[in-house]
């Protein structure tokens, strides 16, 4: 199983209660650039903040894939005696993986809210987003498109309706095949 996720740096000896808030971006893994100070949070990009919530989905993830292993390889109790020390520690393994889990679903919902915050005046209402059930789209308007336009749709129209009945017709002689073929299996045995 993968070790847990790697602490903030300078807190390694801090119990988690202990441990200063920090904001979500402030989190960084290993090998990605440091992320800048308090002061500068103001500058940090939406964008930024997506990737960081990319990455933390990524780790809900590959946690919870951890948690399915666990229970996987946990044997249900069949009347035959297990080490107790064994199925303390895989309780405590599941234990700390959904502790982590609850962690990294706040700090995506922090992500999630800050970014709404940035981008409040970019985005649309959430009634949008929904897809409409029993309405009717609203015609959308298309402009009148040039001759050579239009030509060149019924050209590609008329290619797309020429390779489909080709289609067609292969899928026809083909179905006669696997006929014939299969009525010759049949007869052979």
């Amino acid at each position: 199983m993968a070790a847990s996720l790697p602490q903030k740096p300078g807190m390694a000896g801090l119990p988690p209660q202990q441990q200063p808030h920090l904001p979500p971006s402030a989190a960084s893994a290993p090998g990605q650039q440091p992320m800048p100070p308090q002061g500068a949070l103001r500058e940090i990009s939406p964008v930024f903040l997506c990737r960081i919530g990319q990455e933390t989905v990524q780790d809900i993830v590959t946690r919870t894939m951890e948690i399915f292993q666990i229970t996987r390889a946990t044997q249900l109790p069949n009347g035959v005696t297990q080490s107790q020390a064994m199925y303390q520690d895989r309780f405590g393994k599941l234990q700390e993986h959904l502790r982590q889990l609850a962690l990294l679903f706040r700090k995506l919902r922090l992500l999630y809210e800050r970014c709404v915050e940035m981008t409040s005046d970019l985005q649309e209402g959430p009634a949008e987003l929904l897809p409409y059930v029993g309405e009717e789209l609203a015609s959308v308007k298309v402009e009148p498109c040039s001759a050579a336009v239009n030509q060149e749709r019924r050209e590609v129209l008329e290619k797309v309706r020429q390779k489909n009945q080709e289609m067609k017709i292969l899928m026809d002689q083909m179905r006669n095949l696997l006929w014939d073929v299969n009525a010759m299996l049949t007869l052979r045995k």
